[in-house]
């Protein structure tokens, strides 16, 4: 599950990135706070798994700690594909045969149903939202799921995780209900979506005909 991270966390991991290791003072220089500031903060990356600690003993002298970024702080630096994944997108819309652009995005569209799919099993449908959920929440997508008037249960994204691509074409808002259509066994109604400006993402059971 990739944290959820200010951009002054983000900027402290690539101060103790660009150090390699470093102690509370290397911290404090690198980052022009204090003491306090350093260890509160690094309490936090700790606790998150995104930084470790390590004891160092020299001599017959006190032990120091330095401290580094754990592989999943790696990760979570660099896990930014925003960029390609606007590329990538922007050239499988410009294939010109258009049964292999449907069929590649076919293949992508069962991908991420078997991703976001593979623990939704829920005998009832607010249980398959509450599954879905879950799977979004731990892949760093902020959701909530609530009920609409007819106290049928709604997923609500909080902000568009495809924002770039969204904006740049709303097939990808169409291949995202696919997937929760298909894992949720459902139709569904785009209720509000960020990219016509609204606050947030909802996808609602579409109403019986």
């Amino acid at each position: 599950m990739k944290a959820t991270l200010e951009h002054d966390d983000e900027q402290f991991l690539l101060s103790l990135q660009r150090l390699g290791a470093g102690t509370v003072q290397d911290l404090c220089t690198a980052a022009g706070v204090t003491a306090t500031a350093v260890r509160l903060r690094l309490n936090r990356l700790q606790s998150l798994g995104l930084v470790d600690r390590q004891t160092i003993r020299e001599g017959r002298g006190r032990p120091h700690h330095t401290y580094k970024i754990t592989e999943q702080g790696q990760r979570q630096l660099g896990d930014n594909y925003s960029e390609l994944a606007r590329l990538l997108w922007s050239e499988l819309q410009k294939i010109d045969e258009v049964d292999v652009r449907q069929r590649v995005t076919g293949r992508i569209r069962d991908a991420m149903v078997r991703q976001y799919g593979a623990n939704v099993r829920g005998s009832v449908l607010s249980g398959r939202f509450a599954e879905l959920g879950v799977a979004l929440s731990e892949r760093g997508f902020s959701v909530e799921i609530g009920e609409n008037d007819n106290k049928l249960p709604i997923l609500r994204e909080n902000h568009c995780p495809y924002h770039d691509l969204a904006q740049q074409d709303s097939g990808i808002c169409e291949l995202e209900q696919q997937v929760f259509e298909q894992v949720l066994g459902v139709p569904l109604t785009l209720a509000s979506c960020c990219r016509d400006g609204d606050h947030c993402c909802e996808f609602h059971p579409a109403p019986a005909n």
